[in-house]
C-alpha cells in the first residue's frame, strides 16, 4: 500500500506497450512498485530474472474489439 498523506497522488500511464509485451505486461498482483515523485520514476522492483521467467510464458491478450473504430484502432495504432 501507499500512503501519501497530506497529499494525494495518482499514477496514470496509458499506452499500448502492454498489449505489445512491455513491462506494463508484466506486472502481477502483489508486485512491489517504488514511486518517486521528486525524480519521476516508477520502478517494478520485481529481479531480472522473474521477469524474463514472465516475459517467456507471456502471450498477448485477444483483441477485444471487433468491429468499428476501435477495431481499426487497434489495427493500425497497435
Amino acid at each position: 500500500m501507499i500512503y501519501l498523506l497530506p497529499t494525494v497522488h495518482s499514477v496514470l500511464h496509458v499506452s499500448p506497450e502492454a498489449a505489445l509485451g512491455g513491462p506494463l505486461a508484466l506486472v502481477q498482483d502483489g508486485d512491489l512498485i517504488e514511486l518517486d515523485v521528486e525524480s519521476r520514476r516508477l520502478d517494478l522492483l520485481v529481479p531480472e530474472s522473474e521477469l524474463d521467467v514472465r516475459r517467456k510464458k507471456w502471450q498477448p491478450p485477444e483483441a477485444k474489439a471487433r468491429r468499428g473504430y476501435a477495431k481499426l484502432y487497434t489495427q493500425h495504432v497497435t
